[in-house]
């Protein structure tokens, strides 16, 4: 009988008890495997495939065996998860976009026309910004701008 492969949520489990009893970061990981680190973070909760090349680096360095790996290199399935959007966190992401999307929409059509921002080949980035009144969380969305043509 053939074992399934383990899903990417298991998988993911896995990696981040390995990564947090390691005393490793995610930026020590995304180093380790010279990707970006928001990408190398959602890559391994499961988001993105991952090169195999890569998937060995971070399971070997993890102490992971050829489970984790096999379901890393998988393609997932992008569905929305409605447990996760109640997290605080995620739920401020939610509540920004929903604010500040209809505003940004009409921005991206006046200075680009018709078409959207794509999210194929998106770059994103994360950082910390100390500030006085509090440190600042600052993300950036960098996506293709794909004009609507007939």
């Amino acid at each position: 009988m053939t074992t399934p492969i383990m899903p990417k949520s298991d998988a993911a489990e896995l990696i981040v008890a390995a990564r947090i009893r390691q005393g490793l970061s995610w930026a020590d990981i995304a180093e380790r495997i010279d990707a970006p680190l928001v990408w190398t973070v959602s890559a391994l909760l499961g988001s993105h495939p991952v090169p195999l090349e890569k998937a060995t680096i971070v399971c070997e360095l993890l102490g992971l065996g050829e489970g984790v790996i096999e379901s890393l290199v998988r393609q997932p399935t992008r569905i929305a998860d409605d447990a996760v959007a109640t997290d605080p966190t995620i739920y401020r992401f939610h509540e920004a976009l929903a604010v500040y999307g209809p505003a940004l929409k009409e921005l991206i059509h006046e200075e680009f026309g018709d078409g959207i921002m794509s999210a194929i080949n998106f770059k994103v980035d994360f950082a910390r910004r100390a500030d006085p009144d509090g440190d600042r969380v600052v993300i950036t969305f960098d996506g293709k701008f794909l004009d609507y043509r007939w």
